[in-house]
């Protein structure tokens, strides 16, 4: 997925649910911060986008993104991407992440007004899952410096939870190190 599809995605994620307030979780919430060219293939190669609603309580707005643009719907057989609408419980997050959320600023996603989780909540999140394709999105974010390592060790110990993921997910930043 590149910055543009991302901007069709949450225009019509927007409308769909009437409420511009939007949550870009998962791994394209990077196009928030980078531009496509930037950004190493693992980053991009996703066809989905999280959607979050900030005012949601039910999900029903994702829910209704999730019918309407979700995967194998209309939007994604016609456009080969799609929008997912989550609830904000997918994700397992670092203490503060709302103050580091970053605005998708394109004018192409209005009425959007999105916003994206900063790249190194979105790398704990995703050592967090610990699929072997969310190590392979954050290797490669390393290995292209577009994460710094001390920042993310940081944000590993915020993670909420058992202190064995903590453990778990500094563990393998420590190995990526070495």
């Amino acid at each position: 997925m590149n910055q543009e599809q991302l901007a069709h995605v949450l225009r019509a994620a927007a409308k769909i649910a009437g409420d511009p307030g939007i949550l870009v979780i998962g791994s394209q919430a990077i196009l928030g911060s980078f531009d496509d060219p930037e950004l190493p293939v693992e980053a991009t190669r996703s066809v989905e986008a999280d959607l979050v609603f900030f005012d949601d309580p039910d999900d029903d707005k994702a829910d209704q993104v999730d019918g309407t643009i979700g995967e194998e719907s209309p939007f994604h057989q016609t456009h080969g991407y799609y929008g997912q609408g989550v609830s904000l419980s997918t994700a397992v997050l670092p203490d503060g992440w709302r103050e580091r959320l970053v605005a998708f600023e394109r004018a192409d996603a209005e009425p959007a007004a999105a916003r994206c989780l900063e790249i190194h909540d979105i790398a704990a999140a995703k050592l967090v899952a610990g699929r072997e394709k969310d190590y392979q999105y954050v290797a490669a974010l390393m290995d292209h410096r577009l994460v710094d390592a001390e920042v993310l060790r940081l944000r590993c110990t915020l993670l909420p939870g058992p202190r064995a993921v903590q453990v778990r997910v500094l563990r393998w930043v420590d190995r990526q190190l070495s």
